[in-house]
């Protein structure tokens, strides 16, 4: 569908939904970029959004020389445009992360789900962990620093932490590793000295050990997963709040069977589960999920 009739389209004003010196950002342009974004990756865009859109995408505009929304919309829509569509992506997904944010999750994860991990670990058994929604690796390197804090040798034992994010540009930062200083608040000094190395112009730089625990992939929660482990925890926070009602319910429900009997869901402070998973897991404290069949036992 096009943008719109001669006249009414990303350059006209009758349907202008924001409208600036620059660019116009015509309802039906925003239903387009909505509806790709939805297909691509289950988010949500509501119209309150529209000036967020607007701010991120006329960058992208700039940059590719268009001068109108309706000629941006064309472009990604052509099947041949997945580097764009991509950077759409990337452009509209927020990305607020910090370490160890949420404390009370890292502390559930260090007293209620790490010791019975650490015992099949010694038993020759296999763990993994799963954040979903990794951002630029502050939460996985957050979880793996929790580990590290029980089990120092824990880089040469079979436990690791899967990092997975829809934004390529975030999971290449997570894998890269390094961080200014202003952003290890969350870290205790101990860990931070032990963990961590000190890099060019104040940054720092995850150590080895700590880097051997995290595996960073690029992963869309709405299209196919390739994980067949179980998971002993699995971190999904601040994510499912960007999708449909519809949208979430599934995506719980595909989490439960990948969730260790003695593991935990982590989700996010203004998100609930709902749907079938709602009836198989049960609440463990603030914003945790573990099996309702383990704690009726």
């Amino acid at each position: 569908m096009r943008a719109g009739e001669p006249g009414t389209g990303g350059g006209g004003r009758q349907d202008t939904l924001v409208s600036a010196t620059e660019f116009h950002l015509s309802e039906r342009d925003f239903a387009r970029i909505a509806a790709i974004m939805h297909a691509d990756t289950g988010i949500a865009l509501e119209r309150s959004k529209a000036n967020l859109v607007y701010s991120r995408l006329a960058k992208r505009l700039r940059v590719l020389q268009l001068t109108k929304f309706d000629e941006y919309c064309d472009l990604v829509s052509h099947p041949d445009a997945h580097e764009e569509r991509q950077a759409m992506i990337a452009a509209l997904t927020t990305n607020v992360t910090a370490f160890f944010r949420e404390p009370h999750h890292f502390e559930h994860l260090k007293t209620a789900i790490l010791p019975v991990a650490i015992e099949e670990l010694k038993r020759g058994g296999r763990v993994r962990f799963w954040s979903a929604a990794c951002s630029s690796g502050q939460e996985p390197y957050s979880i793996a620093l929790t580990i590290l804090s029980m089990l120092p040798d824990a880089a040469s034992r079979d436990i690791k932490v899967l990092a997975t994010d829809i934004d390529h540009n975030m999971v290449a930062k997570g894998a890269a590793g390094v961080y200014d200083a202003n952003l290890l608040g969350g870290i205790q000094p101990a860990l931070l000295q032990r963990w961590f190395q000190r890099g060019a112009n104040g940054a720092y730089e995850v150590g080895p050990e700590l880097r051997a625990l995290v595996a960073f992939r690029r992963l869309n929660l709405i299209e196919t997963w390739p994980m067949r482990s179980k998971f002993h925890a699995i971190f999904c926070r601040n994510v499912v709040i960007y999708f449909d009602h519809e949208t979430q319910m599934k995506l719980w429900s595909r989490m439960v069977p990948l969730l260790h009997g003695a593991g935990a869901l982590y989700i996010g402070h203004s998100e609930r589960v709902a749907g079938p998973a709602a009836t198989q897991l049960v609440s463990d404290g603030i914003t945790t999920y573990r099996h309702a069949q383990r704690k009726a036992g």
